[in-house]
């Protein structure tokens, strides 16, 4: 409130809905008194989202009554009367409770045998559903080995019905049967260059960890880099090609440098190696006129680069900013099709400082499910600030020169990319994450992500 009447903005977070919230209702109440104007932003309740998230729907086509009750509140009364009704039951309450709420019901009336579904870590990726009765919820815990545990007391949400759909659960678990659910995937890259990676892995479940192998410097003799620029501007070149996304960022610092904006493209075309580095020159206001497309590779570009042809093409000349590690492959090939190329070092890169002791002992100890190598410099770049992950890591390369440098590594390559894109890896990574799934499931083994199936490590003899 001291916050709110000196003019800033404040968000008050809570659980679920705020409308179930008591100390929610009364701070309200009091900016009311205190004259403070505010807004009231519904929520879902967790009695509501986790049995969503956990493919349990609540009501049927039979329009079946649903009780919602905390446990930790509840009476004998309230027991009673839920174990005579045959209503649907969300119940809060904690893990290492469910089997008092189970017998509470049974002894209410319910039947043993009623459906029950009990949901731990709900909407997150941690998430986990087991499906069970009544009558046998305890010993379906012990045997998953959560009870007795350390971690009893978590917080929970049980559904137990008739109809509650907990039998048809293959059917309905949408959230939990993702390809990746859970899995834990390093992306070596920064976290500029891994957004749209690291959210296309999200929405198959996975939690992906940015950590950079490479650091981008500016190059150490800037001039040749000003004087390109500046021949941009004045007409010296037909073309500009952009390899990455780091030569569009450094081209973009160069004109804003001079004050120049997107304009300054005027008549000049713009190719770019892929989509990432497309996606980079549309948000800075330019759109690419040659994008590969095949492959998005320098090889690619080189497919579809039109030959210089002296009538149509009034000047000769290509800019060609990238990395000082860059190959000579497009500049060969563009000097082939009679093009002059004007190869400039826009920027330099070096390894990235090595990451958290916490990171390096996951990497090294199999505390990641998978890798995604992009380049072979990421490979060579990782093992030496990082270690190489361990043997039960999944290992997915973009193409055959990075799989051959992961084994030269020592690595065991899982997954092939059918191209060379970061995208189509993250799709080869998801099928791959859901062929071991499906087997798992038809072996009628409990689904496991690979750094669940590292070996204990052995107790130090005493």
């Amino acid at each position: 409130m001291a916050a709110a009447r000196s003019g800033k903005r404040v968000v008050r977070a809570v659980a679920g809905d705020p409308g179930l919230d008591a100390d929610a209702s009364a701070e309200m109440l009091a900016c009311a008194a205190e004259g403070i104007p505010f807004e009231v932003v519904p929520g879902v309740a967790a009695a509501v989202g986790v049995p969503a998230y956990a493919g349990v729907p609540l009501r049927d086509e039979h329009g079946t009554d649903v009780r919602f009750i905390d446990a930790a509140h509840a009476d004998d009364r309230c027991w009673t009367e839920v174990g005579a009704s045959d209503a649907t039951v969300v119940i809060s309450t904690t893990l290492d409770a469910v089997g008092s709420v189970a017998g509470e019901l049974v002894a209410g009336g319910r039947k043993p045998d009623t459906a029950l579904t009990v949901t731990v870590a709900g909407t997150t990726t941690r998430q986990r559903t087991w499906t069970a009765t009544l009558g046998t919820i305890t010993q379906v815990l012990k045997s998953a080995k959560v009870l007795p545990a350390a971690g009893g007391g978590q917080p929970v949400i049980a559904v137990v019905g008739e109809r509650s759909a907990a039998d048809r659960r293959d059917e309905l678990s949408w959230f939990e049967s993702k390809p990746l659910f859970g899995w834990q995937v390093l992306v070596p890259r920064t976290k500029e260059q891994a957004a749209s990676l690291s959210d296309q892995l999200r929405s198959y479940g996975a939690v992906p960890d940015e950590v950079p192998t490479i650091a981008v410097e500016p190059p150490r003799t800037p001039q040749q880099m000003e004087r390109a620029v500046k021949g941009l501007v004045t007409g010296r070149y037909e073309w500009i090609a952009f390899t990455s996304v780091n030569a569009v960022k450094a081209v973009r610092e160069k004109f804003e440098e001079y004050g120049l904006d997107a304009r300054a493209f005027a008549g000049i075309k713009v190719a770019a190696v892929g989509e990432q580095t497309a996606a980079s020159l549309v948000e800075f206001g330019v759109k690419p006129d040659l994008v590969p497309s095949g492959e998005q590779s320098a090889a690619g570009l080189l497919e579809d680069w039109p030959p210089y042809d002296p009538v149509f093409d009034p000047i000769d000349r290509v800019f060609l900013p990238r990395a000082d590690i860059a190959t000579e492959t497009l500049v060969a090939g563009l000097i082939e099709l009679g093009w002059e190329v004007d190869d400039v070092t826009a920027y330099r890169t070096v390894r990235a400082s090595p990451p958290p002791a916490e990171t390096r002992e996951a990497i090294k100890g199999g505390g990641f499910d998978a890798v995604l190598f992009t380049s072979s410099s990421t490979v060579r770049n990782l093992v030496g600030i990082a270690g190489k992950p361990h043997n039960v890591t999944v290992i997915a390369c973009i193409g055959p020169a990075t799989a051959k440098t992961a084994e030269e590594h020592g690595l065991r390559v899982d997954v092939m990319s059918p191209e060379p894109s970061v995208h189509k890896l993250a799709a080869a990574l998801a099928d791959f994450g859901a062929e071991r799934r499906a087997a798992a499931v038809e072996a009628g083994e409990v689904v496991k992500r690979p750094s669940e199936k590292r070996p204990a490590r052995r107790r130090a003899r005493s």
